[in-house]
């Protein structure tokens, strides 16, 4: 049995050996580790804490812009984004914004918070972006062809309406 497992150890030991140099790469990879962890870490401080809210709101976020910004345009060719249909990394770009503006709106509530000693605006602003963002993922559904309950389809329809008449005071983007 030993000398079966020989020939493949010595051919694994090619790949995997380690060489002078890997040492070096290990200790930026490690570095790229710590920088982001600590970006990431500084970031979520900012926003108030890594807690249930914002946990929602970030997975919110990113389902909602894969459905929407990804597989839309890419798998399905329906986005209303673009005028074929397909992926447009303008539009992709745009989405990407305005989910970073998601998370400066949270910052905000989450100074106000801390200014007002308060805790509540922050959640607040967070449970109000995770509703967008589930309307949103509901509809992108809807596009795929996925059927929608009757209760779901007019929330939608009454949140459309609303926006493009101006009722909410921001009127169209």
């Amino acid at each position: 049995m030993e000398a079966v497992l020989k020939p493949a150890a010595s051919f694994f030991a090619l790949f995997f050996k380690k060489k002078s140099d890997e040492r070096g790469g290990k200790k930026m990879k490690y570095k790229i580790f710590t920088a982001l962890a600590i970006a990431g870490s500084t970031l979520a401080e900012l926003l108030g804490g890594w807690d249930q809210a914002l946990q929602t709101l970030v997975i919110f976020m990113a389902a909602d812009w894969i459905t929407g910004g990804i597989l839309l345009p890419a798998v399905f060719r329906k986005s209303p984004k673009s005028p074929n249909g397909a992926l447009e990394s303008r539009a992709g770009w745009k989405g990407l914004c305005r989910k970073a503006m998601t998370l400066l709106y949270v910052l905000i509530a989450a100074r106000l918070d801390l200014l007002l000693g308060v805790d509540y605006v922050r959640d607040a602003v967070c449970i109000g972006f995770i509703a967008n963002e589930a309307l949103s993922i509901v509809e992108n559904a809807g596009l795929m062809g996925m059927p929608l309950p009757d209760a779901v389809r007019k929330g939608i329809d009454v949140l459309k309406s609303t926006s493009e008449s101006g009722v909410s005071g921001y009127g169209k983007p």
